[in-house]
Order: C-alpha cells, then sequence, then structure tokens
C-alpha cells in the first residue's frame, strides 16, 4: 500500500493538476493507494503522524507537493517502524527534487516509487527555537536565519508568488522577493557555537544557514559541498562590512557556482548554537520559525530512508 499526502494548492494549483495525473496512472495500473489531501497549514504533518504513530509494519508515505509539504511531512513522522519516503516534486522551489535528481516528469517519479530500484538513508536536521517554550522542527534541505529566512517568510505569503506560478516562472518569485530584501535588509552581531566548543564571532551577519542539501531558495546553491548522507550540517555565514560584497555571492549562488565569492564563510559541524544580537526571520525549508535571536540545529544523522 501506498500512502500519498498531497498538497493540491502547492505551485498555484499544479498539484492537484499533478495528482490528477498521478491517479489515472495509480487506476490504470491497479496500483493500492491511498490519497490524503491538504487543505491548510499542517494538514501534511497531522496526516503523516496519523499513518506512522505506532504503527510497527513498513510504510512507504509519497509526498506530491513542494518542498513546503515535504517538510511538514517529516515534521510528522514517527519512526515506529521502517518508513520509506517518495517524493514527486509540484512546488514552486524543488530544492529537494534538485538535490536528488529526480525526474520532472510525475509519471517518470511514479515508476521510480512503485518500483524502486534504488534507496538513499539521508540525514535531516532538526531546528529549536523559543524563549519559555521550546519548539523544535526538522527540517530536509536547510534552515536558516536573517535575510534567506525574510525571502522564505515573504514568498509564504507574496501575491507575486501566485502570479509567477500561474505563468510557469515561480523561481522568479525567490529572485524577485530576495532583490527586495537584499535592499531592506540590515546586518546584525552575532556568533556561531560549533559543537558545543569553537565560537565564531561576526560583526555584520545578513544571514546564516545550516544545510543538509546544497541548494535553498529555489535553487540558490549556497553550500555546493554538502552532502546530505555524511552526518554533518554545513553552515553558510554571509558576514559583510559592505552589503554591496553580498551580491556577488548570491548570484554565484544562483548561477550554482562552486567557488562562492569571498565573504561567505563555511563549517562542517554535527550541532550549532546561532546567536544574533536582534531578532531576525527564521526558517526551516522555507516555512517560517518567526523571528528569533538564538536557534540551535543539529543533524539527525541516516534517519530518512528515500527512494530515489
Amino acid at each position: 500500500m501506498h500512502y500519498f499526502i498531497v498538497n493540491p494548492r502547492s505551485k498555484g494549483g499544479k498539484g492537484e493538476q499533478v495528482w490528477g495525473k498521478l491517479e489515472k496512472l495509480l487506476n490504470a495500473w491497479q496500483i493500492e493507494y491511498e490519497c490524503y489531501k491538504t487543505e491548510k497549514p499542517g494538514d501534511a504533518r497531522t496526516f503523516a503522524r496519523k499513518l506512522t504513530e505506532g504503527i510497527k509494519e513498513p510504510r512507504i508515505i509519497v509526498a506530491v507537493g513542494g518542498d513546503g509539504t515535504v517538510n511538514e511531512i517529516l515534521d510528522g513522522l514517527c519512526f515506529c517502524g521502517p518508513v520509506t519516503f517518495g517524493y514527486v516534486p509540484a512546488g514552486s522551489g524543488n530544492d529537494l527534487a534538485r538535490s536528488l535528481r529526480l525526474p520532472k516528469s510525475p509519471k517518470k517519479c511514479l515508476k521510480k516509487i512503485l518500483y524502486p530500484k534504488y534507496h538513499k538513508q539521508l540525514d535531516y536536521g532538526v531546528v529549536s527555537y523559543g524563549d519559555d517554550i521550546i519548539s523544535h522542527r526538522r527540517f530536509c534541505v536547510s534552515a536558516g536565519i536573517g535575510m534567506d529566512a525574510a525571502v522564505c517568510h515573504n514568498v509564504l505569503y507574496a501575491k507575486s508568488k501566485k502570479i509567477f506560478n500561474k505563468i510557469h516562472v515561480g523561481r522568479l518569485a525567490y529572485i524577485f522577493i530576495g532583490l527586495k530584501q537584499l535592499i531592506l535588509a540590515k546586518p546584525s552581531k552575532g556568533y556561531l557555537v560549533l559543537d558545543g566548543v569553537k565560537k565564531v564571532e561576526f560583526n555584520h551577519i545578513y544571514f546564516i544557514s545550516a544545510h543538509i542539501h546544497p541548494y535553498e531558495g529555489g535553487g540558490f546553491k549556497f553550500a555546493p559541498k554538502a552532502d546530505p548522507s555524511d552526518g554533518l550540517l554545513t553552515i553558510c555565514v554571509a558576514s559583510f562590512k559592505e552589503k554591496k560584497n553580498l551580491i556577488p555571492v548570491v548570484l554565484s549562488a544562483y548561477l550554482g557556482q562552486k567557488n562562492l565569492r569571498k565573504g561567505l564563510k563555511t563549517y562542517e559541524c554535527r550541532e550549532a548554537r546561532i546567536h544574533v544580537d536582534r531578532p531576525m526571520a527564521v526558517h526551516a525549508d522555507g516555512e517560517s520559525c518567526l523571528c528569533q535571536d538564538d536557534i540551535q540545529v543539529q543533524c539527525i544523522e541516516k534517519k530518512l530512508r528515500v527512494i530515489v
């Protein structure tokens, strides 16, 4: 049995269109399946928890949507028994699909899921935040604080995203809003503590991102060396005395260049504490974790079994 969790509203309704194609194929091929369609934020998390909580036998959970849908499902999964994860991308950013090099064709993705040849045991991350009550949220691709998170916050609610999605150029929403946030961005002082032992201080932080996979924000390759199965986070720190020095770094990441311009600091660790002197936006796989001044990120090694 395959359990599909579908976000019909992803990418301005593309999720519904993709599911329509998949449903016809599943019925034609006489595959047993159940479908759970989301109606509001949090539904995918609830479905994933209900499908896996207390279940000892193997389960195959398939996401149809974008990175936000994947994030909610990951956040809801209970690893009581063997869980295998499949993904049919139907979002605006699709950073996980890009990293795993999944086919763009829904039919080809479905065939991989129904007749899998390869699986990978992948890491995932956890971001923790809050003062009186500590919240924890898993992430599959990346988490971050600062300008990258501010872009994600704005993309979630931007009217321009809906317009770009309708004309099938959803990635442009990230670029359009990214340019706006670049103009508005103000740096902060802060520091990193890596694996509880190494403290690194910065005076002009624009953003700090923690990566499981190389991409974030709809194809920006900030962490080209990130390996999703090495048990480590790749931490990227954009700290510049002059804002103009941030531009070539963002451009290089957008173009996918491996050798980013001078100024973007990278570190590898299993966990990190990030502190900034004023609250800044925080995201997990593009989903809002509000504004914080202290967060912790850690890597959970090879816990997620994924069909590739």
